[in-house]
């Protein structure tokens, strides 16, 4: 990985849809070159997809919430992980540290619906011992673009 790779990866998180002859023109080289830079960096696993963002008020998913789950059987962390992510309107998963076991990202239509995921679907899952719901007023940023800079080059070999 180097300087130029950075700068592409910088550019397709901005616009994964952008043409390879534009980063060409961006930074400096060949288009093929670029594309071939590209297909390095996807089988390498450096560009784990594309995905399309669409917009959640438009399909009635302006709610966020996020919900601490609280587990009462530390072993069976993996297959509640599990069923908590094969639930449609958990968006993340997270197994973390401290007192909760679990901290999911709830996107739903309004405060009835997020009712109803919570009580029909999340606290029925085995070994689930609580929850504690966080909603969300509003949003300043709400991204998955990775931070990229020259320090990272050294790590991303």
């Amino acid at each position: 990985m180097d300087e130029i790779s950075l700068k592409i990866l910088k550019i397709l998180q901005e616009k994964a849809r952008i043409p390879n002859v534009e980063i060409a023109r961006k930074v400096g080289m060949a288009p093929s070159a670029v594309l071939e830079r590209i297909r390095k960096l996807e089988k390498q696993g450096i560009i784990d997809g594309y995905e399309v963002i669409l917009n959640p008020e438009r399909f009635r998913r302006s709610l966020i919430a996020f919900v601490f789950v609280m587990t009462n059987r530390p072993e069976h962390e993996l297959n509640i992980g599990k069923s908590l992510a094969e639930i449609p309107e958990v968006q993340e998963v997270h197994f973390i540290a401290g007192n909760d076991c679990f901290l999911i990202k709830v996107r739903a239509a309004d405060i009835n619906e997020l009712d109803d995921i919570l009580k029909n679907k999340i606290s029925v899952i085995k070994n689930i011992f609580s929850t504690k719901t966080n909603i969300v007023l509003s949003t300043e940023k709400e991204t998955s673009r990775i931070p990229l800079d020259i320090s990272v080059l050294d790590h991303a070999k």
